[in-house]
Parts: C-alpha cells; structure tokens; sequence
C-alpha cells in the first residue's frame, strides 16, 4: 500500500494528535494489528496528501472512507469526510472548509486508481451526489463484501429470511474473523445525535467527536485486507459491480446513470469451468401515492417475502427520500420477478 507523506502536509504544519482515550476498546484476544493512528483536521486542501489529491496509475492508494452529517443524505448537510492512510487519519471538515475543500477532493473520489473502503455508501455517495456534483466510484463496500464471504461459506445451503440481513458495522467491528473488537462507544454516539441531530456541525470538534470519526474509518483497511484474503475471483467481480450499484442506488437522475463510470465487466482471468452468476442491475420501481403501505407490508412483511422468494436486495428512501420508491438490486431475471410481485401487490384493493 503506498506510503501518503507529502510535502504541503509539512508546510501546512498540521498537528499531529492522537484520540484522548484511543486505549479505551475491548479488544477480542488483544489483537495487535490495529494501533490508534494520529489524526489531521483538514480545513484547506493543501493539508491533504497530494497523491490523494492528484490520483495517479503510478500510485493507487486504497484508503477507508466515510462521511458524517445532520441526518445525511441529499439535503441532509454533510460535515466531515474522514480518510483513513495506513498511518493517519485525515478529518475533513466541511464545515470550515466549505464546498472548495471538498471539491478538491473530487478527483480522488471518483478516481480509479483510489479505492475507497467504506461501510454502506449508499447515504454518503447521496449526499456527495446533491450537495457536490461528486459521483463516487471504485468502492469497496465491507457490508456487500461480508454478505458475499457468507454465501460462499453457506454455498449450497438452503438460504434462511436472515441471510438477506446485512450486518452492522458493529456487528462486523465484533467479528473475530475481520477485526475483533467490541464498540460499545458507538451507542454513546447514536444517543447524542438523537438528543441533538445537530451534534456533527459543532465546532471546534470535541474529543468525543474526533474519537467517534476516526472509529468509523481506523479499522476499515484491516478489515479490507482480510475480506479480500475470503473473496474469490467471483466474488470480488460482483462485489464490485454491486458497490457501484450501491453508490446509485439513492441517485436518481435523468439520464439513467450514462454519466456515471461503467459496470465493471466480467474479469477476463475467471476459470473457464468457473459458474458466474448474471450481472446485477439496479431498478427504481416508481410507487403510486398511497400505496408504499401495500408494497412494505404489515411490520416490512411484503418486503421479506420478495426477499425471500427473489435473489434481490430492497430499499426504501424511508424518511429521508426519496419517497415513494423502490429500489431493487439483484440479477437481472430475479429484479423483474420482485417488480411483478410489488405491482401485484399495488393493484389489490
């Protein structure tokens, strides 16, 4: 992995700073891959490496990736972008930086030759999309990649209702395979933002704050490395399809996404006697008025149903929008069995 020192880090003299309490975490068998990194508040984009900034064939860089923000989405304001390097991690601030700090990170998110691990991006890649023109790209997302290690581990199992769960963050944090730590600190978190959703737009930033935007990102590039250990060659072509299906899924926009990179095609360097599933699509089913009731059913009934008789993930925009949706994820064949089900199911009185 390449090294991410630059020169206008120096000369911008960013502190160094560790988390208050980064010793404060119960480690599962004491594991000792997984130091506390310094961290950088970034206000100005010189404080940010340039090999991140000028993305290069020469130099890929793979680095952990998430966003904070009030309720985020595509009107709910984005505050902090947090970029985990193997040796520091970098604090974003959107707020004091404003759109020209973020903005000059564009190139590095929508670039090839960065990859961006990240749990769940569907939210951030919203937010990115609405707020900066941003439209992320060559994801790796660790909620995809641990429902993908599970199905070739249960390969041909008869698969239950909760295998088409997709784990927590802490849940996957917890996992001895990957990480192996417990994160109790992250209910503290979720209890604040609900006391104030406004908590991510405090300045300056508290030692909480900071201890809480580093956790979600320190441990994403150990758990990269031993997610890709797990996934064949398979499973690494639709995990990459699939995160890209994820970073549009909540981007509606006019053109069915023809500005956007392509699908990544089938690798060539699959074995030929090697079964490769169909390419998954993504499918935004338009919900009357009215009828998202019928489509969800009693306590998400419908929805687990079609789960279950349908190789397909469903969302929902939910209070955050978009409403009166339905986004579908899965294998061609398999989306258009579960859009016959859901029309179905808005036809009946």
């Amino acid at each position: 992995m390449a090294s991410h020192h630059s020169e206008p880090l120096a000369a911008a003299a960013v502190p160094l700073r560790y988390p208050s309490d980064c010793d404060n975490y119960l480690l599962i068998d004491n594991n000792p891959e997984l130091p506390c990194p310094p961290y950088h508040i970034v206000t100005k984009p010189g404080q940010l490496p340039v090999e991140f900034l000028e993305p290069s064939a020469a130099q890929k860089l793979v680095i952990g990736f998430d966003c904070e923000g009030v309720d985020l989405c595509r009107n709910g304001a984005l505050c902090i972008m947090q970029l985990a390097f193997p040796d520091a991690v970098y604090l974003v601030d959107a707020i004091e930086g404003g759109k020209e700090l973020i903005q000059a990170c564009k190139p590095a998110l929508e670039s090839d030759h960065i990859t961006k691990v990240i749990h769940d991006c569907k939210r951030d890649s919203e937010a990115l999309y609405f707020q900066f023109g941003i439209k992320l790209h060559n994801v790796m997302d660790t909620q995809i990649a641990y429902s993908l290690i599970q199905e070739q581990e249960q390969e041909g199992k008869k698969k239950r209702s909760d295998d088409y769960n997709y784990i927590s963050f802490v849940s996957l944090l917890a996992d001895k395979r990957f990480c192996g730590i417990q994160y109790p600190e992250k209910e503290e978190v979720r209890t604040l933002l609900r006391q104030d959703p406004n908590f991510w737009t405090i300045r300056p930033l508290s030692d909480m704050m900071v201890r809480a935007a580093t956790d979600d990102v320190r441990f994403l590039l150990n758990i990269y490395e031993k997610m890709m250990e797990k996934l064949s060659k398979v499973s690494l072509w639709r995990l990459a399809v699939r995160s890209e299906l994820y970073c549009r899924c909540f981007c509606l926009n006019d053109n069915q996404f023809a500005d956007w990179s392509p699908l990544p095609p089938v690798p060539d360097d699959i074995e030929a006697d090697v079964y490769v599933p169909e390419a998954d699509i993504l499918s935004v089913l338009d919900v009357p008025s009215g009828k998202m009731g019928r489509v969800i059913g009693r306590k998400g009934s419908t929805i687990m149903a079609v789960k279950e008789s349908c190789n397909v993930e469903i969302h929902i925009g939910g209070a955050k929008g978009p409403p009166d949706r339905v986004f579908i994820i899965g294998p061609v064949k398999e989306v258009r069995k579960a859009e016959a089900i859901f029309r179905g199911r808005m036809l009946e009185f």
